[in-house]
């Protein structure tokens, strides 16, 4: 394979699912030798604990010759299957009621005693991708990425090397308004700079801005995590994996208020995500870089592809439906979407991606969770 491509991979949203989901994608990624040559992973949402422990981890992976870890079921699929067997956000909604600190703080809590055991996000390996994760700033409405170099809102500026935990980036990219946000960031207003280009940083003289700054899930600005990436030149191919859910036609709907600010929320953030992946389908196809998309709702039989893992089901067609909330996934559940995320990129990577495999690894792959295939 060419060491001048470079290679980006974006794990979206969706609660304990999305973490499930995107594991098996990425344990096959491993097995194809590509976990070891990604340039950039950026994480949303429940995307993005699943990039945290990668990150925080990533020193612990031994990877072959072939670039492929030879322990990646230890040191990154167990702990997350474990941590997500366990429920944190209605804990977190009760102990945050209560208390001065918001839920989102709690929440944030909840992630580092549960999986990020005080990991810093200065503590990233600089031998490895970088790592981004996405928030959205609620006083100023724009997407904040976060990784070890910067904190960067457009709106204020750049905070350079932020010292904050992995579990402070992870709980701002999944904390969802209105029931678990917002995750407070209190920070050294002086630290913060300018960004020179025209338009940005129009509210840097705003001092409370830049001392406590309030953040949400960053899926309400970008739910595929892919702004850093396709505004880019320097990747030559772009992995989106995707496990939200497709919007529901309801032809009976409440109509009072709740009701329909319910509906309102969720066809504004479908109208969100189909916006962005048709913008990356399009760039696919203008050749603007190469790559592909696997998201949970895809049916395997679209790619056209004749050596795919499985076969489309009546299973297969309700992990989509699962719950979307930071909520305990028994065993079956954990085991089917691993392996429904490590079979669509299977068949996803070899159908449109063959030129980043070498020959001997472009072979069908084996379920990672053997007791539930398809």
């Amino acid at each position: 394979m060419s060491e001048q491509r470079t290679i980006a991979l974006a794990v979206a949203g969706g609660g304990y699912r999305a973490t499930l989901y995107s594991l098996g994608a990425l344990w096959r990624l491993d097995k194809f030798g590509l976990l070891s040559k990604l340039k950039t992973i950026t994480g949303v949402s429940g995307g993005s604990i699943l990039t945290g422990h990668v990150a925080a981890h990533w020193s612990d992976l031994i990877f072959n010759d072939s670039g492929i870890s030879t322990n990646f079921r230890e040191v990154i699929a167990e702990p997350i299957q474990e941590f997500c067997s366990k429920s944190i956000d209605i804990k977190s909604l009760a102990a945050g009621i209560f208390s001065r600190e918001t839920i989102g703080d709690k929440l944030v809590k909840a992630f580092d005693k549960g999986l990020f055991k005080s990991a810093l996000l200065q503590s990233i390996p600089s031998n490895g991708p970088d790592f981004i994760f996405y928030g959205t700033n609620l006083q100023t409405g724009a997407s904040v990425s976060i990784q070890k170099k910067e904190l960067l809102d457009y709106k204020i500026g750049r905070y350079p090397k932020p010292d904050i935990t992995m579990a402070q980036a992870v709980g701002i990219s999944t904390a969802f308004p209105p029931m678990l946000s917002p995750v407070t960031l209190k920070l050294d207003p002086e630290q913060w700079k300018k960004i020179s280009l025209e338009g940005m940083s129009e509210h840097y003289d705003d001092f409370q801005l830049r001392k406590k700054v309030l953040l949400a899930d960053g899926g309400l600005y970008d739910n595929l995590g892919l702004e850093a990436v396709w505004k880019s030149k320097k990747y030559t191919h772009v992995l989106c994996c995707d496990a939200g859910a497709p919007f529901k036609v309801l032809s009976k709907l409440k109509t009072n208020w709740i009701g329909q600010f319910m509906r309102m929320t969720s066809i504004m953030t479908d109208q969100q995500r189909g916006l962005r992946k048709r913008i990356l389908i399009e760039r696919f196809i203008d050749k603007k870089f190469s790559g592909t998309y696997f998201g949970i709702s895809t049916k395997i039989a679209n790619y056209k592809f004749d050596d795919s893992m499985t076969s489309d089901s009546p299973v297969t067609a309700e992990l989509k439906n699962l719950r979307s909330r930071l909520a305990a996934f028994n065993e079956e559940e954990q085991g089917q979407l691993i392996n429904w995320g490590y079979a669509l990129a299977d068949t996803a990577i070899r159908k449109h991606t063959p030129e980043l495999l070498s020959n001997d690894l472009n072979i069908k792959g084996t379920w990672p969770i053997h007791e539930y295939p398809f």
